[in-house]
């Protein structure tokens, strides 16, 4: 029994020795632990609801762009812009009300609103949709040089038809059919083959060669 209790106590001294040692470290240990867990569970709960916050958010946004409320919507992007910026709701809710904007003559404020979307979004795939529609609008507003630049820019390579075909439209429209004819090419060569869209771009591509071939025919005719 007498050698049972020293084998025990030399356990406890040992213990007492290791503690005495190390039990500092251990104990920061586990404070740190315990901050890292209640940490990651409070950003868990913080991310969450601002993920719910800007929901709603674009929900409000949502409605008003199918009540054509652009007071209410100009509200709550403004409120998802600010507060809750890096959510993939923002962008989303500013592509609807630019498209409202757009659609109600203020080609100023859906381009700033596209602008936003580029500089801010996280998501390529929407960066490139609002590029797209602000070449659009440059291109409606004859801001040639400014839509091929806003076209220049990276974007997916599931893009490069569409953004080929405009680059088409701003070319043709800037009276630069030699190069609005290769834009064209491009789309169509970039383009789904199975894809409706691409037969509206043969189209106009056929009909810029077409103009190319009128003034040698009528030169040819009146040598005549």
């Amino acid at each position: 029994m007498a050698v049972y209790d020293l084998q025990e106590q030399d356990q406890i001294d040992d213990l007492k020795a290791w503690w005495d040692r190390y039990g500092g470290t251990v104990a920061v240990g586990l404070v740190l632990g315990a901050l890292v867990i209640g940490g990651i569970q409070g950003w868990r709960w913080w991310n969450g609801k601002r993920a719910e916050d800007a929901s709603v958010l674009y929900s409000a946004v949502n409605d008003a762009a199918r009540t054509k409320d652009a007071a209410k919507a100009k509200d709550a992007v403004a409120q998802i812009t600010d507060r809750h910026a890096g959510t993939g709701y923002a962008p989303r809710a500013s592509l609807l009300l630019a498209k409202m904007l757009y659609d109600s003559g203020d080609r100023n404020g859906a381009k700033a609103q596209y602008q936003w979307i580029v500089d801010h979004a996280k998501e390529e795939e929407l960066q490139a949709i609002a590029r797209y529609r602000l070449a659009q609008v440059q291109v409606d507003e004859k801001q040639y040089d400014a839509a091929l630049a806003t076209l220049d820019a990276k974007h997916p390579e599931s893009f490069d038809g569409l953004f080929a075909d405009l680059r088409g439209d701003a070319l043709a429209a800037a009276g630069r059919a030699a190069d609005a004819r290769t834009a064209y090419e491009t789309a169509l060569a970039k383009l789904d083959a199975k894809s409706p869209y691409r037969n509206f771009v043969q189209v106009k591509q056929e009909s810029l060669a077409a103009a190319k071939g009128a003034p040698a025919a009528a030169a040819g005719g009146a040598a005549k």
